[in-house]
């Protein structure tokens, strides 16, 4: 019998990933969303029919959207409808949350993008990323700390044998 509390593993409830994101931004912070979406947008989701990679979060109103993000329309789920698969897309968060993440992109200047979208159990939810760029410098700095991470683990592994 499966416990009802149990913790699901999040790679496989993971609908689509922003692997971008880490090479480009420095990620400070994340915030788990919900997202309000059609009927559609949800079929698709199910479908894995989704890229986040160029998405990016904006304020209006004191509102959250998401834009540049693609859903694209089954042919047999939005006959009745007209699908437009990049539409703004609201994000759900609470008051606090909002006035802080605006608070920090208005005054410190950082960027808010999408960093990946899951299903937690019925709801497909956002994990957006308070986000500052890059420099180029930054990013070599990044890989060759990676590579000498690669490296050294293949040195001990070999020295363990």
């Amino acid at each position: 019998m499966v416990k009802k509390n149990s913790k699901n593993k999040a790679g496989s409830n993971t609908i689509a990933q922003n692997r971008q994101a880490r090479h480009e931004y420095f990620i400070e912070d994340d915030v788990e969303v919900g997202l309000e979406l059609q009927g559609w947008e949800v079929k698709a989701l199910r479908a894995g029919k989704v890229n986040i990679t160029e998405s990016y979060v904006f304020f209006r109103d004191g509102e959250a959207f998401m834009s540049g993000a693609t859903i694209t329309p089954l042919n047999v789920a939005s006959t009745h409808v007209v699908a437009d698969p990049t539409r703004v897309r609201k994000l759900l968060l609470k008051r606090r949350e909002l006035d802080t993440l605006i608070g920090k992109v208005n005054r410190e200047g950082y960027t808010v993008i999408a960093l990946s979208m899951y299903w937690k159990q019925s709801w497909a939810k956002l994990k957006i990323g308070l986000a500052k760029g890059k420099k180029l410098h930054d990013k070599r700095d990044a890989s060759k700390d990676r590579d000498w991470q690669r490296d050294k683990a293949r040195i001990m592994k070999a020295a363990a044998r």
